[in-house]
């Protein structure tokens, strides 16, 4: 699979001086104002593009997607330690913890493959009704896989024990990023240019809101904040946008570096973070529900738009590749991509000091 486009931010709301008085910081301790740092880069090489990584905090795993498979690296030593073959056009990777299974959404297959969380083997491929499944998460107190259709403009609900369609959803346009609150919702960015989310609830498997994001277009990465129910998305035009997940109220909108796409909360740091294509990991301070500021644009690589947190330690991986001159344009493609050097793929990692 190619490597992914250029993703986005969050929508934009003023928070009223008094609530924003009332409202007591979030974390007391405050994070270094410097922030975060590039501390290990790992070339790993490899063929083909990537798109979304999954980490696996407790067994120090950091699950890629890499077009036709999926390389398993040891974040504690760099190294490639497993592969999960056979996932044509792979885009997300799901690990469904307390049913030992994880998941992939193949988009060029348009199926879904379940393997073994321990061995890494490939259990069963599924064919779905669906084309180009992308996003995915897993939401465990109903025993569902959400999957969020890129070309069918859908999402379908799976039955995760026998991986049968339990029911069907139109969304506005294309989804994107999305999440799972614990709380009876699913959110999902809707990569339009009036940006949107959409929230599903999880009991009646109906979509009960649809809200837009003022200031945001085409969102694409999208993280939450399950404590102060706020959602976060990015956009084009180096924005975020920060969400009431309650009621779809804007909350804030805030600068962040060029090119975003993947987006994370951090509860324990109280720290939100956005990965820019432009070359930057973009680092926001959570002062109440309401209050946020950029720490820093932590300088990283031209191309690391996609990142995996680990809740653990704090640190950030990133993916990113060097790439060669761009051919001469052409009707069938009039906006060709470069050509990546072959053996160049990179992970980063990123550490708070």
């Amino acid at each position: 699979m190619p490597i992914r486009p250029a993703r986005r931010v969050l929508p934009l709301a003023v928070c009223a001086a008094v609530l924003c008085a009332v409202v007591p910081p979030a974390h007391a301790d405050p994070t270094p104002a410097s922030g975060y740092d590039i501390v290990q880069r790992w070339q790993v090489g490899g063929t083909g593009g990537w798109d979304y990584l999954t980490m696996d905090s407790a067994r120090h795993r950091l699950f890629i997607s890499r077009g036709d498979h999926v390389d398993v690296l040891d974040t504690d030593t760099g190294r490639i330690t497993g592969h999960i073959a056979g996932t044509n056009g792979v885009h997300g990777v799901v690990l469904a913890e307390d049913r030992h299974r994880g998941y992939t959404t193949n988009g060029r297959a348009n199926s879904i493959s379940e393997f073994d969380l321990q061995t890494l083997a490939v259990l069963r491929e599924v064919p779905i009704p669906a084309a180009n499944p992308d996003a995915m998460l897993y939401e465990p107190h109903g025993g569902h896989l959400y999957v969020f259709n890129g070309k069918s403009h859908d999402a379908l609900i799976l039955d995760a024990a026998t991986l049968t369609v339990v029911k069907q959803l139109s969304m506005p346009d294309k989804p994107e990023f999305a999440q799972d609150d614990g709380r009876g919702h699913v959110y999902v960015n809707i990569e339009s240019e009036q940006g949107q989310l959409v929230r599903i609830d999880t009991r009646s498997l109906a979509i009960d809101a649809t809200w837009p994001l003022p200031g945001c277009a085409t969102p694409s990465g999208l993280a939450l904040d399950r404590r102060h129910e706020r959602l976060f998305s990015v956009c084009d035009g180096n924005v975020m946008v920060v969400t009431d997940a309650r009621t779809g109220r804007s909350v804030a909108k805030l600068a962040i570096g060029a090119g975003p796409d993947a987006a994370e909360y951090d509860a324990a740091r109280g720290l939100v973070f956005s990965s820019n294509g432009g070359g930057t990991l973009s680092v926001i301070r959570q002062q109440g529900s309401d209050r946020y500021r950029v720490l820093a644009e932590v300088p990283t690589q031209q191309g690391a738009r996609t990142m995996a947190l680990d809740p653990a330690t704090g640190r950030i991986y990133l993916v990113t590749a060097q790439f060669g001159p761009a051919p001469a344009p052409t009707a069938e493609q009039p906006h060709p991509r470069p050509a990546q050097v072959p053996d160049t793929f990179t992970v980063l990692v990123a550490a708070p000091r």
